[in-house]
């Protein structure tokens, strides 16, 4: 079953991925099967957005998909990992002037079922939440996202409050969303970017020593 639950996530069936999910819950299935499922269906999908195959519609579809079946598992999931330390902390938000969730909700969703304890300020958030939450949670890591390059200004305002603040010096910062690159990752600041929600729970494993 998991195998066609990947493959109704890849091909957008919706409706037939959330009954998948709920049918392999039902029979007991460990909800970390769900996840895996979940997570290799997305790896797909990010592919194929990449290859041009699928567009941003594909990617809201997705989305909303991960969203849904998220909701069903983490009751869960939770109930088994009450004793499991997380790997580690990480603070997500789309910066300041910038509305779009799409992506930083997949980066989320995968950081969270590989394990991460992840703190999610949500869109259009100033450098100022953003340091009032590392202050609060002293996370090991901060992911920044944005779709617009006008979002290029603010995550480089983040990153300098933050060292304002003197919190720069034990955090990671990792930046994604369509325009990121290097050059942008070195005029921010940061100190790297994330192609996709695979490269950054990748990168934040590396960071963390959690491989």
């Amino acid at each position: 079953m998991k195998k066609k639950l990947i493959q109704a996530i890849a091909e957008m069936q919706e409706t037939e991925a959330v009954q998948l999910a709920q049918a392999m819950l039902d029979s007991n299935e460990d909800p970390q099967v769900v996840l895996d499922a979940c997570r290799e269906a997305m790896t797909i999908v990010g592919s194929r957005y990449e290859e041009g195959d699928y567009f941003l519609p594909h990617l809201i579809v997705a989305g909303d998909m991960l969203q849904e079946i998220g909701e069903m598992v983490k009751p869960k999931l939770a109930a088994e990992r009450e004793s499991e330390e997380p790997l580690g902390e990480i603070v997500i938000g789309t910066v300041a002037g910038d509305v779009h969730d799409i992506g930083k909700d997949i980066v989320a969703f995968m950081l969270e079922v590989n394990g991460f304890e992840v703190h999610d300020l949500g869109v259009d958030v100033s450098a100022e939440k953003f340091v009032e939450k590392i202050k609060e949670v002293q996370p090991d890591v901060l992911a920044l996202s944005g779709f617009l390059t006008l979002a290029f200004d603010s995550m480089k305002e983040t990153v300098q409050a933050i060292t304002a603040n003197g919190l720069r010096d034990n955090l990671k910062i990792m930046i994604g969303g369509a325009p990121m690159d290097e050059s942008v990752t070195t005029y921010i600041g940061a100190d790297n970017y994330g192609r996709d929600a695979t490269a950054a729970v990748r990168m934040a494993k590396d960071w963390i020593g959690g491989n």
